[in-house]
């Protein structure tokens, strides 16, 4: 039986206006209006993982953290998969032609990926993204 407790996440997220964000050591970057989706993972405790990116007090730790202090998760998923679908899922969606890299190194420090951040002007259709990955690299 898979443990519940630990896999990949994707974090839909909405910037209502144009900002400038400092984030972390990447600096300050200018972000535009739009739908942000950013791919994590949690090899244990995914669910505190996803509780601990809705809370607004937090130390930041991640580039997302930055991020999320001036934005709104306005929905998520997450899939019972091992660390290495962190990386899969990113480059699955990147090749999405709605979706674009808005930032070098966001989220993949701990990777070979540019990044595991990606945005659109308009919000994409991710339920059926995930259900096609799932299909493709996910099944039982």
């Amino acid at each position: 039986m898979a443990d519940e407790n630990k896999g990949i996440y994707l974090l839909i997220i909405m910037l209502k206006r144009d900002k400038k964000i400092k984030i972390g050591a990447l600096g300050t970057i200018n972000f535009k209006e739009g739908f942000y989706y950013y791919i994590g993972s949690a090899q244990n405790n995914l669910q505190n993982r996803i509780e601990r990116h809705s809370r607004p007090d937090k130390k930041f730790h991640w580039h997302i953290d930055y991020f999320l202090n001036v934005s709104i998760i306005i929905d998520y998923y997450t899939l019972l998969a091992g660390k290495r679908f962190e990386c899969k899922l990113f480059n699955y969606l990147k090749e999405n032609d709605r979706m674009q890299m808005p930032v070098i190194g966001f989220g993949s420090s701990d990777c070979k990926c540019p990044a595991h951040f990606l945005c659109s002007k308009r919000l994409v259709n991710i339920k059926e993204l995930i259900n096609k990955f799932k299909d493709q690299y996910l099944k039982s």
